[in-house]
């Protein structure tokens, strides 16, 4: 589909929308039980190693498509290369978009908000999503914005994507 095309659809699309209140969304009550496991794999555990250990942010370059993934990851996801090679990435980056959740996934409001960002990190070519910490106010951001990813002192790290905190602005 050509710009004009794609564009034009766009505008149609986003006047025919319409909002549904979270109370009127339609749900199926009922429980799923399932039990698993999650393994990082071998890239996610040089990953997690590095930032829990070291608090160093990998991430991985294809050299067949120049890619560079944060975090790592075994294969490229354009390609289809193995990525073998490691590279630092941030933990400074760009903005590249944010938003407001008032309501959890429950439908309970959330007082304040929860405020996430999604942003490319120096030397990164893809993006990553996290907290915006110490925002309040669509109004103290912008897209575009410097950001810095902000992670734990050393002795509070688990070894999950939970040892860096969010973006921050500096």
């Amino acid at each position: 589909m050509g710009a004009a095309r794609r564009d034009e659809a766009l505008k149609r699309s986003d006047s025919k929308r319409r909002e549904t209140p979270i109370a009127q969304a339609r749900t199926w009550s009922g429980e799923i039980p399932i039990h698993s496991f999650y393994t990082a794999g071998v890239a996610g555990q040089i990953f997690f190693t590095a930032l829990k250990e070291r608090g160093v942010l990998l991430g991985s370059r294809c050299r067949a498509c120049e890619q560079v993934y944060f975090p790592m990851r075994q294969f490229c996801e354009r390609c289809f290369a193995e990525l073998s090679e490691q590279i630092e990435v941030g933990p400074q980056g760009t903005l590249t978009s944010f938003t407001f959740c008032h309501i959890d996934r429950d439908g309970k409001r959330l007082d304040p908000p929860l405020v996430l960002a999604l942003a490319q990190l120096e030397r990164a070519t893809t993006v990553c999503l996290h907290y915006l910490i110490g925002i309040t106010e669509p109004s103290q951001v912008e897209i575009g914005s410097r950001v810095e990813l902000v992670i734990k002192p050393k002795a509070k790290r688990a070894g999950s994507i939970l040892d860096i905190e969010g973006f921050r602005l500096p």
